[in-house]
């Protein structure tokens, strides 16, 4: 961990979310490349006149300047970085995921580089590209593995090699086993194939049907480190199911987007 009584000038960052602070401020959670997750106080920055407004937006990388003794640092500059445009539509709801999976899986002041980097990586290819599902389950196997909560996509529970064709069962901070039947229903595990593993470890996926497994292991492996669920992931299933009202002709009630309980993306 970094000393935390330093000035620090022109750190690459990106914003996660911001809450109002009394009449005028905000503090802000970054996640920074070099030094984690911080919270910060953005004297004024909801000021019309502020230079600020402009400037802290999420989903584009920012460069931030800080000081501070305390877990809460102040900002004293920031400057627009950008290098893609903003998400839009459901890549929106796919950023917003992102963010709130680093925010609630990282501890402050806790670098992650490689982290940094790949949230980067998964928020210009959200807001560039169509091929959200594959994008969003690599960008959670890697914030899984940085973290250190996901199993090794390369050895089974016995030390061996994964076979693509081979099944596995899997569970929370549990290796892969070999399995030749499908666990019960109900269960708390996972059935994957070999070829699912290696594809999250870097391979092409070889079928939709793989995507649709590395779905299922990663929401089990996410919701059993996050107990109340993805409050974004949560307001995209509900506008869906609001959207399919209308088209049906069922109901012209919006959902209840505020009253749903603290819980991204639902490709």
């Amino acid at each position: 961990m970094h000393p935390t009584n330093q000035r620090i000038n022109h750190q690459p960052a990106l914003l996660l979310s911001t809450t109002p602070w009394r009449e005028s401020s905000l503090l802000a959670e970054v996640f920074s490349r070099d030094y984690g997750r911080v919270l910060l106080l953005a004297r004024s920055a909801r000021k019309r006149q502020s230079e600020l407004r402009g400037v802290l937006v999420p989903f584009v990388p920012i460069n931030l300047s800080w000081y501070g003794t305390q877990e809460m640092k102040t900002l004293h500059r920031a400057e627009w970085l950008g290098g893609w445009p903003q998400p839009q539509g459901e890549a929106l709801f796919g950023g917003l995921y992102v963010n709130e999976l680093v925010q609630q899986l990282t501890a402050r002041e806790d670098p992650h580089p490689k982290l940094f980097d790949a949230l980067c990586i998964v928020l210009r290819q959200l807001a560039i590209t169509t091929d959200h599902p594959s994008i969003l389950r690599r960008f959670e196997w890697m914030l899984l593995q940085e973290t250190g909560f996901a199993p090794d996509p390369a050895r089974d529970q016995h030390g061996n090699p994964i076979i693509a064709t081979q099944r596995y069962a899997l569970q929370a901070e549990q290796a892969p086993r070999p399995v030749s039947v499908p666990p019960l229903a109900g269960g708390n595990e996972v059935m994957v194939h070999g070829h699912t593993l290696l594809a999250l470890a870097g391979g092409d996926w070889p079928h939709a049907e793989a995507l649709r497994e590395a779905r299922q292991l990663t929401r089990m492996l996410l919701d059993f480190r996050l107990p109340y669920g993805s409050r974004s992931r949560h307001i995209l299933q509900q506008l869906r199911q609001w959207q399919q009202a209308l088209a049906s002709g069922e109901s012209h009630d919006r959902p209840a987007i505020d009253a749903v309980p603290p819980a991204a993306a639902d490709d």
